[in-house]
């Protein structure tokens, strides 16, 4: 085996299945949906157009729109033995509780048994309208508060507002959360998603393919940056303040430390995501009177960038864009997966329709075959 054949740590940059779902351009920053730059998606689209955009491959009719806005309103309420155990868990990692939450959703979907592409396509609008309420919920209730039932009136992110706070979020803040589900809705064969078509590969159900995608979101290489960002800037805010911000990352480049939310596996430029994060974060803390934290993170994105040649990624500015709307951090990473289930559920769903089962192989590098048993009197 020559040096090109061996194989790449991690599959980097191999080529694992075809997919008509998202493009990336790593080299030129450019990020699109069945074609739809996410620029253009981002400042003209709504959650709900991008989930249909993903689950057919073209934007919806107005009345295709409208009946896919009923259908997720029609299963955001969550049943109540599922209400009932997310009580019953005991505080801890979002999404621990988000793992089981979701997988417990199985025991009571309708199309449980039914495995046909019609039901499969119910259970990924089923699932996507439910995971916002499970999380939103679960963050409610840890936080003392009692179950908020969805508003049918509400979209996607405003309900997720309103579930999670107990007040009617404004226009900016709705479409900052809309916003930021559509630039979080898929990214390609990232680490969950791959998980999640390997599970589907094997045609297992669809929610047992989404809990696998959300146990492999929790590690930390994976989900969790925007949380460890807002940590950041917390202690540096209680520390040291705005003015000192750069002083303080200094010290940590010093020690070899990384920086959460810049660089990213696939880009080498800007985080087209990160572009309306940006915005978003400054335009929320001018409305807040909360710009401390847009403030630090821009001077933190400046030295980074100078020091490190280090671009931020969709994480640095979902963190402050997410303070300011009053989400706790630890709720930071099950709100990733509130988005991203649309794409799971879009690449499961491509799976099922054209399946194979996904198994790679492996480059022996263990002891020299054969080896020779020995009794273990003689070893």
């Amino acid at each position: 085996m020559t040096a090109a054949d061996k194989p790449k740590a991690g599959l980097e940059d191999t080529v694992a299945t075809s997919s008509a779902i998202c493009y990336l351009d790593g080299d030129r920053g450019v990020l699109a949906y069945c074609g739809y730059d996410i620029h253009e998606l981002a400042r003209h689209a709504t959650f709900e157009e991008v989930c249909y955009l993903l689950w057919h491959r073209r934007l919806p009719t107005r009345a295709e729109l409208g009946d896919l806005q009923s259908q997720l309103a029609a299963s955001r309420p969550l049943p109540e033995p599922v209400i009932r155990l997310m009580k019953s868990l005991p505080q801890g990692d979002g999404m621990d509780a988000l793992r089981t939450l979701t997988s417990a959703l199985s025991h009571y979907d309708p199309d449980a048994r039914d495995s046909s592409p019609q039901a499969n396509y119910r259970k990924a609008v089923r699932l996507t309208a439910q995971l916002g309420t499970l999380v939103a919920t679960s963050g409610r209730v840890n936080a003392g508060g009692g179950p908020i039932a969805p508003d049918p009136v509400l979209g996607q992110a405003g309900n997720f507002l309103y579930m999670l706070t107990g007040e009617r979020p404004s226009a900016l803040a709705t479409r900052a959360f809309d916003v930021a589900l559509i630039l979080h809705a898929d990214h390609e064969l990232n680490a969950s998603t791959f998980a999640a078509r390997v599970a589907a590969a094997t045609l297992t159900d669809i929610h047992s393919a989404v809990v696998a995608a959300i146990g492999t979101l929790k590690g930390p290489l994976h989900g969790g940056a925007n949380a460890e960002v807002m940590k950041m800037l917390l202690d540096i805010g209680a520390s040291a303040g705005v003015e000192k911000a750069e002083e303080v990352v200094r010290a940590r480049l010093a020690r070899k430390e990384k920086i959460p939310g810049f660089g990213h596996r696939v880009y080498h430029t800007e985080d087209p995501r990160a572009t309306h994060l940006r915005q978003m974060s400054r335009d929320l803390g001018q409305r807040a009177g909360q710009t401390t934290w847009f403030e630090m993170s821009q001077r933190i994105e400046a030295l980074v960038k100078a020091e490190k040649k280090l671009h931020p990624n969709v994480d640095f500015y979902s963190a402050s864009t997410y303070h300011v709307l009053g989400i706790a951090i630890d709720l930071f990473t099950p709100i990733f997966a509130v988005s991203r289930v649309s794409g799971w559920t879009a690449h499961v769903l491509e799976q099922y329709a054209n399946n194979r089962l996904i198994r790679p192989r492996a480059e022996y590098i263990g002891p020299e075959y054969p080896q020779r048993y020995r009794p273990v009197e003689q070893r």
